[in-house]
């Protein structure tokens, strides 16, 4: 796994934030962040799960994302949003995201 970024939630919406349809949420490039921070305002009627929406999370990169769902506790199942599919877990008490750049 490659370490991609760190979510961290946001009370109100900041300027620079795109919003993903599909999980009506609002977010930074973290990409664009010296500290590779993603920060996240989600909308009230977000479909993602309570944990996501209520806690920071790490996201990775990983090569083969149904190898690493594995025996995993999933809050959002492998999603896929083009270029991408990512997921979300609980595992050790954090959220954790797995992002698979398609080949």
């Amino acid at each position: 796994m490659k370490y991609l970024h760190t979510g961290i939630l946001v009370g109100e919406k900041l300027p620079d934030m795109t919003y993903v349809a599909p999980f009506k949420v609002w977010v930074t490039d973290a990409a664009k962040d010296p500290y590779s921070i993603e920060f996240l305002y989600f909308e009230v009627d977000s479909p993602m799960a309570a944990a996501i929406q209520e806690q920071p999370h790490v996201a990775y990169e990983v090569e083969d994302m149904d190898a690493a769902l594995e025996g995993k506790s999933v809050l959002w199942p492998k999603t896929d949003l083009g270029g991408c599919y990512i997921a979300f877990v609980y595992d050790h008490e954090t959220v954790v995201e797995f992002c698979q750049i398609k080949q």
